[in-house]
Protein backbone atom coordinates (compact mmCIF):
# COMPACT_ATOMS: atom_id res chain seq x y z
CA UNK A 1 0.00 0.00 0.00
CA UNK A 2 1.58 3.07 -1.53
CA UNK A 3 -1.32 5.41 -1.71
CA UNK A 4 -4.20 6.93 0.34
CA UNK A 5 -7.65 8.68 0.26
CA UNK A 6 -7.45 11.71 2.79
CA UNK A 7 -11.12 12.66 2.93
CA UNK A 8 -11.28 16.36 4.48
CA UNK A 9 -13.52 17.80 6.61
CA UNK A 10 -16.82 15.89 4.93
CA UNK A 11 -18.77 16.72 8.55
CA UNK A 12 -22.16 17.45 9.54
CA UNK A 13 -20.85 21.22 10.66
CA UNK A 14 -21.43 22.23 7.02
CA UNK A 15 -24.86 21.18 6.66
CA UNK A 16 -25.54 23.35 9.79
CA UNK A 17 -23.86 27.07 7.74
CA UNK A 18 -26.90 29.07 6.02
CA UNK A 19 -24.67 28.82 3.34
CA UNK A 20 -24.48 25.34 2.46
CA UNK A 21 -27.85 25.47 -0.35
CA UNK A 22 -25.20 27.08 -2.33
CA UNK A 23 -22.44 24.48 -2.11
CA UNK A 24 -21.11 23.21 -5.42
CA UNK A 25 -21.78 19.76 -4.41
CA UNK A 26 -24.47 19.34 -2.53
CA UNK A 27 -24.20 15.13 -3.53
CA UNK A 28 -20.00 15.26 -1.98
CA UNK A 29 -21.33 11.75 0.20
CA UNK A 30 -22.38 10.50 -3.31
CA UNK A 31 -18.62 11.29 -4.85
CA UNK A 32 -16.56 10.48 -1.56
CA UNK A 33 -17.90 7.01 -1.39
CA UNK A 34 -17.11 6.30 -5.36
CA UNK A 35 -13.92 7.29 -4.37
CA UNK A 36 -13.40 5.36 -1.27
CA UNK A 37 -15.23 2.00 -3.07
CA UNK A 38 -12.15 2.58 -5.36
CA UNK A 39 -9.62 3.14 -2.60
CA UNK A 40 -11.02 0.05 -0.43
CA UNK A 41 -10.61 -2.39 -4.01
CA UNK A 42 -7.17 -1.18 -4.41
CA UNK A 43 -6.41 -1.96 -0.86
CA UNK A 44 -5.39 1.41 -0.39
CA UNK A 45 -5.54 3.36 2.98
CA UNK A 46 -8.49 5.77 3.60
CA UNK A 47 -8.25 8.50 5.99
CA UNK A 48 -11.06 10.64 7.34
CA UNK A 49 -10.42 14.26 8.94
CA UNK A 50 -12.68 16.40 10.35
CA UNK A 51 -11.68 20.38 11.10
CA UNK A 52 -12.91 21.16 14.83
CA UNK A 53 -12.21 24.32 16.94
CA UNK A 54 -13.30 23.65 20.14
CA UNK A 55 -14.31 26.43 22.59
CA UNK A 56 -15.44 28.61 19.93
CA UNK A 57 -19.65 27.77 20.05
CA UNK A 58 -19.97 27.66 16.28
CA UNK A 59 -21.14 24.26 14.54
CA UNK A 60 -17.50 23.52 14.58
CA UNK A 61 -17.30 22.98 17.99
CA UNK A 62 -17.07 19.46 18.98
CA UNK A 63 -19.34 20.43 22.06
CA UNK A 64 -22.16 20.86 19.88
CA UNK A 65 -21.91 17.36 18.23
CA UNK A 66 -21.49 18.37 14.57
CA UNK A 67 -18.45 17.25 14.04
CA UNK A 68 -19.10 14.22 12.61
CA UNK A 69 -18.79 12.54 9.22
CA UNK A 70 -21.97 13.39 7.32
CA UNK A 71 -24.36 10.58 7.13
CA UNK A 72 -23.42 8.30 4.49
CA UNK A 73 -19.92 7.93 5.00
CA UNK A 74 -18.64 5.18 7.11
CA UNK A 75 -15.29 4.56 7.62
CA UNK A 76 -14.19 0.94 8.14
CA UNK A 77 -12.71 -0.26 11.63
CA UNK A 78 -9.05 -0.14 10.16
CA UNK A 79 -9.51 3.53 8.93
CA UNK A 80 -7.72 6.56 10.83
CA UNK A 81 -10.34 9.21 11.77
CA UNK A 82 -8.47 12.44 13.13
CA UNK A 83 -9.19 15.35 13.85
CA UNK A 84 -7.44 19.29 12.79
CA UNK A 85 -7.65 22.80 14.35
CA UNK A 86 -5.89 23.84 11.35
CA UNK A 87 -6.65 24.46 7.87
CA UNK A 88 -4.45 21.82 6.17
CA UNK A 89 -4.61 17.84 7.73
CA UNK A 90 -0.97 17.95 8.76
CA UNK A 91 -0.23 20.68 11.10
CA UNK A 92 -2.40 19.98 14.11
CA UNK A 93 -2.31 16.23 13.66
CA UNK A 94 -0.23 12.55 13.20
CA UNK A 95 -1.38 12.44 9.69
CA UNK A 96 2.63 12.90 8.06
CA UNK A 97 3.64 10.40 10.85
CA UNK A 98 0.69 8.01 9.55
CA UNK A 99 1.32 7.75 6.10
CA UNK A 100 5.32 7.79 6.19
CA UNK A 101 4.88 4.65 8.70
CA UNK A 102 2.65 2.66 6.22
CA UNK A 103 4.76 3.73 2.92
CA UNK A 104 2.30 5.79 1.55
CA UNK A 105 3.66 8.18 -1.68
CA UNK A 106 0.78 9.33 -3.44
CA UNK A 107 -2.77 11.07 -1.80
CA UNK A 108 -6.12 11.69 -3.60
CA UNK A 109 -7.50 14.29 -1.27
CA UNK A 110 -11.37 15.34 -1.35
CA UNK A 111 -13.28 17.06 0.87
CA UNK A 112 -14.95 20.44 1.84
CA UNK A 113 -13.83 23.81 1.13
CA UNK A 114 -12.17 23.03 -1.93
CA UNK A 115 -10.00 26.40 -2.09
CA UNK A 116 -9.49 26.04 1.76
CA UNK A 117 -8.58 23.23 3.58
CA UNK A 118 -8.63 20.79 0.79
CA UNK A 119 -6.73 22.89 -1.07
CA UNK A 120 -4.03 23.82 1.75
CA UNK A 121 -3.56 20.31 2.52
CA UNK A 122 -2.79 19.34 -1.02
CA UNK A 123 -0.34 22.01 -1.16
CA UNK A 124 1.42 20.87 1.82
CA UNK A 125 1.34 17.52 0.72
CA UNK A 126 2.95 18.62 -2.03
CA UNK A 127 5.83 20.32 -0.35
CA UNK A 128 6.34 16.96 1.80
CA UNK A 129 7.36 14.93 -1.10
CA UNK A 130 3.90 13.50 -1.77
CA UNK A 131 1.87 12.82 -5.56
CA UNK A 132 -0.67 14.16 -4.37
CA UNK A 133 -4.08 13.69 -7.01
CA UNK A 134 -6.51 16.26 -6.49
CA UNK A 135 -10.71 14.95 -6.87
CA UNK A 136 -12.18 18.39 -8.02
CA UNK A 137 -15.75 17.27 -8.33
CA UNK A 138 -15.12 15.33 -4.85
CA UNK A 139 -14.57 18.47 -3.08
CA UNK A 140 -17.61 21.31 -2.56
CA UNK A 141 -17.76 25.14 -1.77
CA UNK A 142 -19.77 27.75 -0.80
CA UNK A 143 -19.90 31.19 -2.77
CA UNK A 144 -17.20 33.71 -0.85
CA UNK A 145 -18.68 36.54 0.09
CA UNK A 146 -15.94 40.01 -1.37
CA UNK A 147 -14.89 41.82 1.50
CA UNK A 148 -14.87 45.05 -0.35
CA UNK A 149 -18.25 45.03 -0.19
CA UNK A 150 -18.75 43.98 -4.04
CA UNK A 151 -20.51 40.39 -5.69
CA UNK A 152 -19.40 37.32 -4.05
CA UNK A 153 -16.89 34.83 -5.69
CA UNK A 154 -19.21 31.72 -6.93
CA UNK A 155 -18.60 28.39 -6.72
CA UNK A 156 -17.37 28.04 -10.18
CA UNK A 157 -14.84 30.46 -10.50
CA UNK A 158 -13.42 29.39 -7.18
CA UNK A 159 -13.13 25.60 -8.56
CA UNK A 160 -11.63 26.80 -11.82
CA UNK A 161 -9.07 28.97 -9.79
CA UNK A 162 -7.94 26.24 -7.42
CA UNK A 163 -7.48 23.67 -10.86
CA UNK A 164 -5.40 26.64 -12.12
CA UNK A 165 -3.67 26.82 -8.69
CA UNK A 166 -2.66 23.17 -8.30
CA UNK A 167 -2.61 21.76 -12.11
CA UNK A 168 1.00 21.08 -12.55
CA UNK A 169 2.17 22.47 -9.56
CA UNK A 170 1.48 20.99 -6.36
CA UNK A 171 -0.97 17.71 -7.80
CA UNK A 172 -3.03 16.82 -10.74
CA UNK A 173 -6.66 17.58 -10.72
CA UNK A 174 -8.57 14.95 -12.01
CA UNK A 175 -12.68 14.21 -12.34
CA UNK A 176 -14.32 11.36 -9.85
CA UNK A 177 -15.34 10.00 -13.24
CA UNK A 178 -11.32 10.05 -15.00
CA UNK A 179 -10.01 8.39 -11.46
CA UNK A 180 -12.68 5.38 -11.30
CA UNK A 181 -12.80 4.88 -15.26
CA UNK A 182 -8.88 4.73 -14.80
CA UNK A 183 -9.16 2.47 -12.49
CA UNK A 184 -11.56 -0.27 -14.31
CA UNK A 185 -9.12 -0.14 -17.79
Amino acid sequence: MNRALVVIDVQESFRRLPDWHLASQPDIVGQVNRLVDLARAQDDLVVWVLGARAGSGTVFDPALGHVRLMDGLDPAADEPVLVKSAHNAFTTTNLHQLLTRRGVRELTVCGIKTEQCCETTTRVAADLGFDVTFAIDATATCPIPDPSGGPSLGVADIIERTRYALSGRFATVRTVGELTGAAVR
